[in-house]
């Protein structure tokens, strides 16, 4: 065997010179014309291949909006039609959140099925546990990784639940979506990240609104609760995203699927004592586990599940700013869905106010170097039209030139 591969290897080597040689040298001018129009044919191929990419990414990244508004809707909805038979917040909360669980056995499935590389479940297991280290996953990692990001988690449902009990599906959406401009602050604050005046308008605008928004029925009763509970749960979101970026920022999507199966675990194992305690404290009470909404329920936790899903899956998919924008157009989803089957009449104050931290909400999207391409854009459009400007003026001078050419050729005779 050792003799057959040392006389393969220089075969191969000496094939690959031969191939080589006659364009790097360029001795041969037939040939380099000849390799002229295959060379332009795969440029156009690439070009064409390119757009097609970026065009079915835009379509798809179109499709994952619809998606993501769709089953956020779904979610604030399907709360207020539990609450009507069940009225336990932090049951529901804990209950969605153990579906978390199922994140990795998803990602393995759609991993078995678009890749050629088959590999087991526990190694695909292992080698995405390397994201609590080269040691991999131990019990001290767990607790010391997950638990705070868990406690998050379950503060930021927790409190979001509690807010749609207080508020509209649509206040509460149009709150949360608050939590963008509280990720800026605390990314500028914690991670150092550039300051952008545009930003700092649109956490601005994002406070004026909360305030309106809390102003809208006075500084008293359920609203005011309802506006403090729903910034709670954009406040603690926001945190779990800081950190999130912080310590995992480099993860891959198996990493990120590995992490909220791990996070589903800890909920299951350590948080399951906190319904406990509030059942017993008749805090949360409920009948037998036979009388509670089970339909309602496993719709509400399947609904979250794929909204996580598609907004992990989406950013590595397709463009992130088009997840933010699908969490964004749930807020008008839910306006809909109040007035046409609630019949909600929502006041000036908070359609302002609405209004105001979606436009805050917008601006959050744009880019860092927002303002240098508006100014080359800008640029480019004052060359265009200098220009034309400047092609119109030429024509015109020729015109005039040939036309005063005309008259002379004809007065010469007359005179």
């Amino acid at each position: 065997m050792k003799k057959h591969s040392a006389r393969v290897a220089p075969l191969s080597s000496y094939s690959t010179q031969v191939l080589t040689c006659p364009i790097s040298e360029g001795e041969d001018g037939s040939e380099s014309h000849a390799d002229t129009p295959g060379s332009e044919t795969s440029g156009e191929s690439q070009s064409y291949q390119t757009c097609t990419n970026a065009a079915l990414k835009v379509l798809g990244g179109l499709l994952m909006v619809l998606c993501v508004s769709s089953s956020w809707v779904g979610t604030t909805q399907v709360v207020k039609l539990t609450y009507q038979s069940f009225s336990c917040p932090f049951f529901i909360s804990w209950f969605s959140s153990n579906w978390n669980i199922l994140f990795f056995p998803i990602y393995y499935s759609g991993h078995v099925a678009t890749t050629r590389e088959k590999q087991t479940p526990i190694q695909k297991f292992r080698e995405c546990s390397k994201l609590f280290g080269e040691e991999g996953m131990t019990l001290k990692l767990f607790v010391k990784r997950t638990a705070p990001f868990s406690i998050l988690w379950t503060l930021t449902s927790y409190l979001y639940l509690l807010a749609l009990k207080k508020l509209t599906a649509t206040d509460v959406s149009a709150l949360y979506c608050c939590h963008k401009a509280f990720v800026f602050l605390l990314s500028w604050i914690v991670l150092k990240d550039r300051f952008m005046g545009v930003r700092i308008v649109a956490a601005i605008m994002a406070i004026t609104g909360i305030v309106m928004m809390a102003y809208a029925d006075g500084f008293h009763g359920d609203s005011f609760v309802g506006v403090a509970l729903a910034v709670g749960s954009a406040s603690t979101s926001a945190l779990y995203k800081v950190l999130f970026k912080m310590f995992l920022g480099s993860a891959n999507l198996g990493e990120v699927a590995h992490f909220l199966s791990t996070m589903g675990f800890f909920n299951l194992i350590f948080i399951s004592c906190v319904p406990l305690i509030l059942y017993f404290t008749k805090v949360e009470h409920w009948g037998s586990l036979s009388s509670l909404p089970w339909g309602y329920m496993c719709g509400l936790a399947g609904l979250w599940l794929v909204f996580n899903i598609l907004v992990h899956v989406g950013v590595v998919l397709t463009y992130p700013i088009l997840i933010s924008i699908g969490t964004l157009l749930s807020v008008p989803g839910n306006a809909a869905v109040d007035v046409l089957k609630h019949e909600v009449i929502f006041s000036v104050v908070r359609l302002a106010a609405t209004c105001i931290i979606c436009l805050g909400f917008l601006l959050l999207l744009l880019p860092e170097e927002w303002d240098s391409v508006t100014l080359r854009f800008l640029a480019t459009m004052a060359d265009k039209k200098s220009e034309e400007h400047g092609e119109e003026l030429t024509e015109s001078s020729v015109q005039t030139r040939s036309r005063s050419r005309a008259n002379g050729t004809v007065s010469i005779p007359l005179a």
